[in-house]
C-alpha cells in the first residue's frame, strides 16, 4: 500500500540479497501461542524508516490476543485458488453479524489514473481518491492479491453464519471505490466489523505484517473517539491469529516488532463510524514474502488468519 502516487509503480530489480541469519521470535500470545517458531529472516538489511532487521527489532512480548482456531475451510485449503467457491451464510455462531471486507485498490485502477487521483476529503486533510497499489517485481499486483484473499476471507466468514459485504467485487465498479467512499460503505452497512486488506510495497529485506489501527481523529468530518478502542481490540485479535496462522513475522521495519501501527492519515480508517482496520500481508517488494504473498495455499491461511481474528472479536472469547 506503501505507494501513492496515480500511475503503476513498475516493477523493480532486485537487488543483492544479504547474507541471511536465523532470528529466534520469542513472543508469548495469552491464550494461545507459547513461542515463536525461530524464523530464516533476511537480516542486515535497512528498512525504509532505517530500521535494521534483527532480533532486537521483536518485541519481548507480544500485545496480541489470539483466540482457538475456528476451522471452516477444508484441509486440502479450498476454495480453489481465486477463493470464489460458493459459501453459505445465515447460520452459525455469527448470524446476525454484518463484516465489510475492503479489498484495497482496483485491478481497473491502472486504466483510469484521472479519477483515482481526483483529491477528496479524509476530515484531516485531502488525499487522492484511490491509488494502483504496489505489485511484487514479477508483476503480481496488490489489487489482484487483495481481491483474492477477500473471496477467500467471504467464503470463511459466511460458513460461520456472517452477512459479507464487499466495498467492490474487481469489475464493480470499475475502478474506486475512493477510500471515503470505502468507510462510508462500512457505515451504510452498519458493520460490527470492517478491514481493509492490503499488501506493503518496501525495499527489499523490510518483511512481515503489520495490522494498522485508527488513531484518535476529530477534525473535519471525521471522528474516530468511539472506534478507537474497539478498533484495536479487533486489530490485535487480527494479529494474533494471522501470526499463528500463517507463520509469517510482524514488520522488522514498521511497529517496533508488535505488528501493530497507529496512524490518522487514512481515509478509509479516519471517516470510519464502525471498529475497522487495515491489514498490510507482507512486503511484495521483499523476495522471501513475494514467495507467500504469491502462493494460494499461503493466501488461503491468511484468509484463515483474518478470519480466525474476526470471528474472536464478534463473539468476544
Amino acid at each position: 500500500m506503501s505507494y501513492t502516487g496515480p500511475e503503476f509503480e513498475p516493477p523493480q530489480t532486485r537487488r543483492p540479497r544479504r547474507g541471511p541469519m536465523t532470528v529466534a521470535l520469542a513472543a508469548l500470545v495469552p491464550g494461545a501461542l507459547l513461542g515463536w517458531v525461530v524464523y530464516e529472516a533476511v537480516g542486515g538489511g535497512n528498512g525504509a524508516s532505517g530500521r535494521t532487521a534483527s532480533a532486537a527489532s521483536a518485541s519481548p512480548h507480544s500485545p496480541y490476543s489470539a483466540s482457538p482456531p475456528v476451522r471452516s475451510a477444508s484441509p486440502d485449503g479450498s476454495p480453489g485458488d481465486d477463493g470464489k467457491a460458493a459459501a453459505g451464510g445465515g447460520a452459525g455462531p455469527l448470524a446476525g453479524k454484518v463484516v465489510v471486507i475492503d479489498p484495497g485498490h482496483n485491478p481497473g485502477n491502472f486504466q483510469h489514473a484521472t479519477e483515482i487521483n481526483r483529491q477528496v476529503d479524509i476530515g484531516t486533510n485531502k488525499k487522492e481518491c484511490d491509488t494502483t497499489g504496489t505489485s511484487t517485481n514479477d508483476g503480481y499486483t496488490e489489487a489482484r492479491f487483495t481481491l483474492d484473499v477477500a473471496h477467500r476471507l467471504r467464503t470463511l466468514l459466511e460458513k460461520q453464519g456472517a452477512t459479507v459485504k464487499l466495498t467492490h467485487d474487481g469489475d464493480s465498479p470499475a475502478w474506486g471505490p475512493c477510500v471515503d467512499e470505502r468507510a462510508r460503505f462500512g457505515n451504510a452497512a452498519h458493520a460490527d466489523a470492517a478491514i481493509s486488506i492490503h499488501a506493503d510495497g518496501s525495499a527489499e529485506g523490510d518483511r512481515g505484517f503489520h495490522v494498522i489501527l485508527p488513531g484518535s481523529v476529530h477534525a473535519g468530518a471525521a471522528d474516530t473517539r468511539n472506534i478507537v478502542g474497539p478498533s484495536r481490540d479487533l486489530g490485535t485479535r487480527v494479529a494474533g491469529n494471522f501470526v499463528r496462522d500463517t507463520g509469517e513475522p510482524p514488520s522488522n521495519y514498521v511497529g517496533k516488532g508488535t505488528g501493530l501501527v497507529t496512524r490518522t492519515d487514512l481515509g478509509g480508517l479516519n471517516l470510519s463510524t464502525v471498529p475497522k482496520v487495515f491489514i498490510e500481508c507482507g512486503n511484495m517488494r521483499d523476495s522471501k514474502d513475494a514467495a507467500l504473498l504469491t502462493s494460494g495455499a499461503w493466501r488461503q491461511r491468511a484468509a484463515q488468519g483474518i478470519s480466525d481474528g474476526i470471528v474472536s472479536f464478534l463473539r468476544g472469547s
